[in-house]
């Protein structure tokens, strides 16, 4: 482990220019602290500002001057036009009303997200904006960073560096405003106003009895956040007042969440393999099962449509569900079983179209799959590569309309995927 690190930070190493500008020299001193970053987060806000902008310009145009008549033009110029095309747009629509084939993906691989800044240590977060054509990255270096998306030099936004603040995990927030950070050891965390440009410490939360914050998410009412404490407990957050507003409690350790996709109900996966599902009206477990052959549980996921329920395991098996199963069911048994990764299924993550789950394991090297849901087969594709691209992954994410698939890494790299059959962002 010692060794990958020190390769990765061999290879983070920047070259040093024959020429060197002052001006660069004094920006680059300016990011080593929260407190110089008035005119870096004013350009992040005229850049995120002018993108939202951008955004809803080209989905008003997209609605009315769309046309496919571009079908018949044959499979490489396609691919090159749809990737132009991706860049153009980022609408609401979908651009192909073909399902998604099986068995081999067309996928081309992109310039790093984050090149214009690899993190110096492990990459912890890597996550698309919902409506900006702009990714997020953070990790174990101290710094949260933006870049827009572009697939081919994706351009630095901005770089935040949080002082002796490893950051766990990073997320939006439901409107994409605010970004929330969370470290590994600290009952604090941070909120990032990228429309103001301000870095906001919580140093407390009302109500709060947890050594730490550390794993959360957003939910999808967007004025909450589900934190992760011990012993079994889930706290619901409001970040009005940065105070818990109620508590469930599972029995044993919480190993993952995930909601369902009207966000009111929530699926607790357990360390000990058990499954149970929330009513969040009235916070009632409404049913309770046990992951099929699973000895230790270590993920979830839930797809979009509210077909599937996916759970991962320490052994790497993977079993996806139906979701209306594991509602109504005490014992529903498993769609597909898949047994593709061989170390601990430590990250899942279903696709916007709910056509792919990407499954990883942040134990091995280019250990990341993704499962083809209709066949519920696994793609045989990818990752393809004589060298390794991927290395250990830790979190995975596609952006808002699948164009781009993304991860982050152990080396403080996020390797960027064009999803050549999804013709928008």
């Amino acid at each position: 482990e010692e060794e990958e690190d020190e390769e990765a930070h061999q290879e983070l190493q920047p070259r040093k220019d024959a020429w060197v500008d002052e001006d660069d020299e004094l920006e680059e001193e300016e990011e080593q602290s929260v407190a110089k970053h008035k005119e870096p987060r004013k350009r992040a806000n005229q850049s995120i500002q002018q993108l939202s902008s951008t955004v809803k310009q080209r989905n008003a145009a997209d609605d009315n001057d769309y046309d496919d008549d571009d079908a018949a033009a044959d499979d490489d110029d396609d691919e090159d036009e749809d990737e132009d095309d991706l860049l153009r747009r980022t609408g609401n629509f979908v651009a192909s009303s073909e399902s998604l084939p099986g068995g081999i993906l067309r996928v081309k691989k992109c310039l790093p997200a984050n090149s214009a800044r690899p993190s110096e240590d492990r990459l912890t977060t890597v996550q698309f904006h919902s409506s900006a054509q702009v990714i997020l990255t953070a990790g174990l270096d101290q710094s949260l960073s933006l870049f827009q998306v572009d697939g081919k030099t994706n351009p630095k936004i901005q770089s935040i560096h949080l002082e002796r603040f490893p950051i766990h995990k990073a997320q939006f927030s439901l409107d994409g405003e605010t970004v929330i950070a969370t470290s590994l050891k600290n009952k604090m965390f941070y909120l990032y106003d990228m429309m103001d440009g301000r870095v906001v410490p919580v140093h407390s939360i009302r109500g709060l009895n947890e050594a730490r914050v550390k794993e959360f998410c957003v939910c999808p009412d967007g004025g909450e956040l589900l934190l992760t404490g011990t012993n079994g407990y889930l706290h619901l957050l409001t970040l009005k007042t940065n105070e818990v507003i109620r508590s469930l409690k599972i029995n044993g350790d919480v190993s993952g969440v995930a909601f369902s996709h009207d966000g009111r109900k929530l699926f607790v996966n357990s360390e000990e393999g058990e499954v149970c599902v929330w009513d969040l009206r009235n916070s009632r477990c409404i049913n309770r099962f046990s992951d099929d052959g699973c000895v230790r549980g270590t993920s979830i996921a839930t797809s979009r449509n509210g077909r599937y329920l996916a759970c991962g395991s320490q052994s790497g098996v993977v079993n996806i569900y139906s979701q209306e199963a594991c509602l109504n069911s005490a014992n529903p048994k498993p769609l597909k079983a898949v047994m593709n990764l061989l170390t601990s299924a430590t990250s899942l993550t279903f696709n916007p179209s709910s056509e792919i789950l990407a499954i990883a394991s942040r134990v091995e090297d280019e250990a990341v799959r993704l499962v083809h849901l209709s066949s519920l087969t696994v793609f045989s594709n990818f990752p393809v590569a004589k060298r390794k691209v991927i290395y250990r992954s830790s979190c995975l994410d596609f952006s808002p309309h699948s164009g781009f698939f993304s991860l982050a890494n152990n080396k403080g790299h996020a390797p960027l995927f064009r999803l050549l059959h999804y013709k928008d962002f």
